[in-house]
């Protein structure tokens, strides 16, 4: 049932990458809703869930705090290296970017949608109920997981090919998930731990990479509506969803 239901946040995800790569002709509007999108399920769906699954205190801090401060240093840090092994070697970036740093970000989402599956197939291995509440939430919110690892990708100067690799390594990564789930369990903590981790991760990407370059050349109104948008539809995701 679990790897059944899995096929729908596949199916979710490719339609999320299929919008992204067919409104090029208003970038900047793609990039906004994306930055909204991944603001939205840092702040409203990755964030609290870390908290609750890896709630210990770390001299005095939850350690998925901890966790999501580390990967946002790590998503900086990463980023920072690549650029300069790029120019020590001459190679050539687009805008400035290092197209390496686009496939990292797109691998980084393609192992969270692995843990949104196996995050299904725990569920189900707790009860129908529970198991239906989370492909729920996980198959909504993976429409933005196709949206953004495609347009993070291809923001990078990455072949179209590579972006739709990554797209259908995003889009398998659930129903994989959903399948080990039959071979064994993952604990809750590191589960959270993970997601907090992650969730800095993405939190970088959004604030100093996307929601910039969605401003550089078109600093419109309609570009933050659209950035509200992102974000005001995770909240509407997760309300549904609970």
């Amino acid at each position: 049932m679990a790897v059944f239901v899995a096929l729908g946040a596949f199916l979710m995800t490719l339609l999320g990458g299929w919008t992204a790569q067919r409104v090029t002709d208003r970038r900047h509007l793609v990039l906004g809703l994306a930055g909204g999108l991944m603001l939205g399920v840092v702040g409203l769906d990755l964030l609290p869930e870390a908290l609750d699954a890896a709630g210990g205190l770390v001299f005095g801090v939850p350690a998925a705090l901890l966790l999501f401060v580390a990967g946002f240093l790590v998503a900086h840090l990463v980023e920072r290296l690549l650029a300069v092994r790029q120019a020590a070697h001459g190679a050539e970036e687009v805008n400035g970017r290092a197209p390496q740093v686009g496939l990292t970000a797109a691998a980084a989402m393609v192992g969270h949608s692995l843990m949104d599956g196996v995050a299904i197939g725990a569920a189900f291995q707790v009860g129908g109920g529970m198991g239906l509440a989370v492909a729920l939430a996980v198959i909504a919110h993976d429409f933005a997981d196709g949206f953004n690892t495609y347009t993070i990708t291809s923001l990078y100067g990455n072949a179209r090919r590579k972006a739709l690799a990554m797209l259908f390594a995003d889009a398998v990564a659930p129903v994989v998930g959903a399948a080990s789930t039959l071979l064994f369990t993952i604990p809750e903590q590191l589960l959270g731990g993970y997601l907090g981790f992650f969730g800095g991760a993405l939190l970088y990407l959004a604030a100093a990479e996307i929601l910039p370059e969605a401003h550089h050349e078109h600093p419109a109104r309609s570009t933050v509506l659209c950035t509200v948008a992102g974000a005001a539809f995770i909240w509407l995701v997760v309300g549904i969803a609970d």
